[in-house]
């Protein structure tokens, strides 16, 4: 009968939401089975359909460059912290002035934009531990944060003021801020309508692909499991392909070995 239920779904629904649904229906007979109203779970060797890897736009340096010249000055910024620093876009939106260290180039990331029951924008804490922490910027970073804050007419006394505040004041939500600003910045810039995330994605590639050590990514990029940083984010891009081979065959290949 689950089993029925499930390939019922599948014909309708993406894998993907199929194992969502299917994983309540689990939990409430692996519930009713802790709590000795059923002997076992009818739940067990379910098949679900497979759910195939996407294939994703992977942004180059120079993308990201265009990008950003064709983003509202007011939110520029926000492409840099996405892509040099890797931060997701309720982290960026939950900054504030004080949560930049501008002598020591660090920013701390302590606040994420969020919703609260009603649906509404609020900020809270971040999602997990590891997303609670400290990351290293660069100089030229930070000289172009001290730009955005003083064009913002803010100084360091307005440690409680927002980075990127929504025009009307308050926290941004994403929805709004990607219609309205992202995707004619996307469009400007000749490049397929991406998502934020998508810079954050190019930052972990880039760390791994340039020999940064995965538990350092794994701590700027906030990942609570060093195998998100692997699986999730350091996809392997044609050049750094391309490289490897280069210098493998050097290793076994070189001209003055005799074959």
């Amino acid at each position: 009968m689950l089993q029925h239920l499930v390939n019922t779904w599948a014909e309708r629904l993406a894998p993907k939401t199929v194992s969502r649904s299917y994983g309540v229906v689990r939990a409430m007979f692996s519930y009713a089975v802790e709590s000795d109203m059923l002997f076992r779970s009818p739940s067990r060797r379910i098949k679900l359909p497979r759910i195939e890897p996407r294939t994703r736009q992977m942004l180059t340096p120079d993308e990201v460059d265009a990008l950003a010249t064709s983003t509202t000055e007011e939110y520029r910024a926000m492409v840099w912290l996405g892509a040099i620093v890797g931060l997701r876009f309720s982290e960026v939106a939950g900054l504030r002035v004080g949560r930049i260290d501008f002598l020591g180039q660090s920013l701390s990331v302590v606040e994420t934009v969020t919703k609260d029951g009603k649906g509404g924008v609020v900020l809270g804490p971040p999602k997990s531990s590891a997303s609670r922490r400290t990351v290293a910027l660069p100089k030229v970073l930070v000289n172009l944060l001290a730009e955005h804050v003083a064009n913002l007419g803010l100084t360091g006394a307005d440690a409680d003021r927002l980075l990127f505040p929504a025009p009307g004041g308050g926290p941004m939500r994403y929805a709004n801020w990607r219609n309205r600003v992202w995707v004619p910045a996307c469009k400007a810039a000749g490049i397929a309508p991406v998502g934020f995330h998508d810079l954050r994605r190019l930052s972990a590639t880039l760390l791994v692909r340039e020999g940064v050590d995965v538990k350092t990514a794994q701590t700027r990029l906030g990942h609570s499991d060093v195998r998100l940083t692997l699986g999730l984010y350091a996809q392997a891009v044609g050049e750094a392909v391309r490289a490897a081979a280069d210098r493998l065959g050097d290793l076994f290949l070189r001209p003055a070995r005799s074959l």
